[in-house]
């Protein structure tokens, strides 16, 4: 299944499942074949995928930390982390936020 986020204000976003369903648990919504972000819930989104970004990056950040104080090779980092992944749909719902145009997806 791919994610086609569509927004009067910006231009279409396709996701592939995996990301989508991803972004999705972590703004607190259920996976869905469709559905939209109201205009009035952006700010909260924004902040959640936001929130998990600092966690995820202060987490590898300790990760390498301690192997680097127990003498171990650090851990690999992802090849693309939650910052990359998120970048797009952040960037198209402050546009839609901007515009006040909510986002759709599966219609």
């Amino acid at each position: 299944m791919l994610y086609k986020f569509k927004s009067k204000a910006a231009s279409d976003l396709i996701m592939t499942a995996p990301v989508g369903d991803r972004l999705l648990r972590v703004m607190g919504r259920e996976s869905a074949p469709q559905g939209i972000f109201e205009v009035a819930a952006m700010p909260g989104l924004m902040a959640a995928l936001e929130a998990a970004i600092v966690t995820e990056e202060a987490a590898q950040r300790a990760a390498e930390e301690l192997a680097e104080a127990e003498g171990r090779s650090p851990p690999r980092r992802a090849e693309v982390g939650l910052r990359q992944r998120a970048w797009p749909l952040v960037e198209m719902m402050k546009r839609s936020h901007a515009a006040d145009q909510p986002i759709v997806w599966g219609v």
